[in-house]
């Protein structure tokens, strides 16, 4: 895709693959991938839990915010966010001003089946899952829904994903 000349960013709830997807989608481009969630831990020297913990959420989104306008320079690669990252209207006016965004959606079922495997969601530690998977997608999925693209990430193999991506882009420039 020579064509590619901005960042793909993608979006969506905890637990739909934005990272896994993002590496494999990255090297099927042969540009980088950057997950902006690993960036602000590094530029805080602590984990996200752990902002979370000892500055809150508003803290955490405002260094979101500044990370992800770093990140989103010209420079074709493809940014893994985090959940909440588009739902900040400044985040999401970079975002949409500056990258290509995909959404990336999936069932409730398989999003708490991988959510469920780790332990390390700030958001999910105070209730069922399910409750809070199905909470975050009532408010956060019609503001997912502005990304340029929308694609579906089923269970099972990520590289179906990768190839739904791959298809979307081309349909969306040609």
């Amino acid at each position: 895709m020579r064509w590619l000349d901005r960042p793909i960013v993608l979006v969506g709830l905890m637990g739909v693959g934005k990272s896994t997807v993002g590496k494999r989608l990255a090297g099927d481009l042969g540009i980088d991938f950057i997950d902006a969630d690993e960036e602000i831990e590094k530029a805080a020297q602590m984990s996200i839990a752990e902002i979370f913990e000892k500055f809150g959420e508003p803290y955490f989104r405002d260094g979101e915010r500044r990370v992800i306008s770093r990140l989103i320079d010209g420079t074709p690669r493809v940014i893994a966010t985090g959940g909440g990252a588009f739902m900040n209207d400044e985040t999401r006016t970079l975002i949409l001003g500056g990258a290509i965004a995909i959404w990336l959606n999936a069932d409730l079922q398989t999003l708490v089946d991988r959510v469920s495997r780790r332990n390390t969601r700030p958001l999910l530690r105070n209730g069922d899952p399910a409750e809070v998977l199905a909470r975050l997608a009532d408010v956060r999925n019609p503001i997912y829904a502005q990304a340029q693209l929308h694609v579906r990430s089923k269970d099972g193999p990520h590289n179906r994903t990768v190839l739904s991506i791959l298809e979307a882009l081309t349909q969306w420039h040609s």
